[in-house]
């Protein structure tokens, strides 16, 4: 992103339920939320700010609990979706407002999703990149995961002992971001996102280094997201993975309906949509107010990074059109 823009782009620190974010913001009008996901940061919506600033809105984007310069709870159990979702509706009155449209990438996927389910009062539209809605699973997500990858590596069980994945992850920061960014991108063959090695292996030893990303993710754009996990490691990120079955547990009985205008929109090389097809097809019965529902080809999984254009004319569209007032 040019300096200019990001120099539009001001950050201070907020309080909700309990914490302090740290958020990224520009421009007024109606509130518009984007939640970034595993591994980013406010950072990643940065072609978004301006745009939809632009287009009459107050754009915000937080580094997520555990992330960047907001605050890292040291407890594991409070990174479950309850609580994440609890800082982004108390988020909402600490901007000054009563409403807002919430739109969330990869795990900010889920917590816009949960806001609009369970706060209908709050979020009067949802947008979700990569990341299908489904109602609450049958079973503990864990133990299923763990039923179906049994005999194989998954990246979301590896990541389940505390320290094991965060010695991986910060022993060389930038080269193991490159790595993960390159196998989530549309660069990447998808269908080789789960790769058939030994459930005893770790995630990036052997995992390709393209020593590049191309123009979605320039070295100045690394060197930024290299900063921000140097200095506040991987440890609150990686608690987001470990609470899937308390955020199963704390969630029974709840709606299983979303009814506000909602967004979907994914790359067609995206690696989750091939683990998701179902969701994706099933979306519908349970988000019954879906106007739009689109893949992007040629892209993965960093949607609003890898196709900034087409995201901002699909999300400026949705907003305009669902316009509430202050």
């Amino acid at each position: 992103m040019p300096e200019a823009n990001r120099s539009e782009i001001n950050q201070r620190r907020v309080s909700t339920n309990g914490i302090e974010l740290n958020i990224a913001e520009q421009g007024e009008g109606p509130l518009v939320l984007m939640l970034h996901g595993f591994p980013e940061s406010w950072y990643s919506w940065r072609h978004q700010i301006p745009a939809v600033a632009s287009a009459g809105f107050h754009a915000v984007a937080p580094d997520m609990r555990g992330y960047g310069k907001s605050d890292k709870p040291a407890d594991i159990s409070t990174y479950n979706q309850v609580e994440v979702t609890n800082d982004i509706i108390g988020l909402i009155s600490s901007l000054g407002y009563k409403t807002a449209i919430v739109f969330g990438h990869d795990w900010g996927a889920p917590t816009a999703w949960s806001c609009a389910l369970h706060h209908p009062d709050k979020v009067t539209a949802v947008g979700v990149l990569s990341v299908p809605f489904s109602p609450r699973a049958p079973a503990p997500p864990l133990d299923m995961m763990k039923e179906i990858f049994k005999d194989m590596f998954f990246y979301q069980l590896y990541f389940q002992e505390p320290g094991v994945a965060e010695k991986e992850w910060e022993k060389n920061v930038r080269v193991n971001l490159r790595k993960f960014y390159h196998i989530g991108s549309g660069a990447f063959d998808a269908g080789n996102f789960i790769a058939p090695k030994s459930p005893d292996s770790d995630l990036l030893s052997d995992m390709e280094d393209p020593g590049t990303l191309g123009t979605w993710c320039t070295e100045s754009d690394l060197d930024f997201y290299t900063t921000e996990f140097e200095q506040s490691g991987f440890r609150g990120p990686l608690n987001y993975y470990r609470n899937h079955n308390l955020t199963w547990s704390l969630t029974e009985g709840g709606p299983e309906k979303i009814t506000q205008p909602a967004l979907f929109v994914a790359g067609e090389k995206d690696g989750v949509i091939m683990l998701a097809a179902d969701a994706l097809k099933n979306m519908p019965r349970y988000v019954t107010n879906l106007k739009v529902n689109q893949l992007i080809p040629g892209i993965g999984h960093w949607t609003q990074q890898e196709a900034p254009a087409e995201v901002n004319t699909l999300m400026i569209d949705f907003i305009t059109s669902v316009k509430q007032p202050i």
